[in-house]
């Protein structure tokens, strides 16, 4: 299987990376990016590419993709709705367009959030914003997976680019045991999600669209 990843840089994306690269089924994995990830391997591809919102430079490199894992975002903290929007619909949209148009029967992840607002209409920005993304890809002729995590522990050497993420993750992780115990259907690690993602992709696999925490941590476990 051949898959493409945008946002492998990013805490997500590094779980997603991981995950591919120790996978025996995964032949070729192409990262989408801005800048190199400083990562070396066999399988490892990478594109390194400025705007999101028009991918038809690299547009002949993705092809003969079986899967993507689409793990690029941000935090809306101190961004307009415009310009969250430009990143979080118009990238997301933009790419699975492309893929979508040069890969029939593509498979396509999308990490998403817990709360995301499927009505487009409720007062939290962000939600709002995610709920219009996914309801754009769902409507897409591609298989699409909307992936709502709620808390979520790095391992394995993966890293928030939020800085306020980054020190509650610092500051907290000790207590990922206990609070996973509590609160199971709202907490996951960057392990579950990424060996969750690829599950999505086996035809062998059942997983409703939409899939919270709990679906989360039943496929990677």
């Amino acid at each position: 299987m051949n898959v493409v990843i945008f946002g492998a840089s990013g805490m997500v994306g590094h779980g997603v990376l991981r995950a591919c690269l120790l996978d025996p089924a995964v032949t070729r994995v192409l990262v989408v990016g801005r800048s190199p990830i400083g990562m070396t391997h066999p399988k490892l591809h990478e594109i390194i590419h400025q705007d999101f919102t028009d991918l038809s430079g690299p547009a002949e490199q993705l092809t003969d993709v079986d899967a993507c894992f689409y793990c690029l975002g941000v935090s809306s903290a101190g961004r307009s709705e415009a310009d969250y929007t430009r990143i979080t619909y118009d990238f997301t949209v933009a790419a699975a367009k492309t893929l979508s148009a040069a890969n029939p029967g593509l498979t396509f992840t999308y990490v998403s959030g817990e709360g995301t607002d499927s009505s487009e209409r409720g007062r939290t920005m962000w939600a709002r914003v995610k709920g219009r993304t996914e309801n754009e890809l769902l409507a897409m002729p591609i298989d699409a997976y909307m992936f709502r995590p709620g808390y979520i522990q790095p391992r394995h050497g993966a890293v928030s680019k939020t800085r306020a993420y980054r020190l509650t993750y610092t500051l907290t992780s000790w207590l990922y045991p206990l609070l996973h115990r509590i609160a199971p259907k709202h907490t996951t690690t960057t392990d579950h999600l990424g060996r969750a993602m690829l599950a999505v992709t086996r035809p062998d696999t059942a997983a409703q669209r939409i899939l919270d925490s709990r679906d989360i941590n039943r496929l990677g476990a």
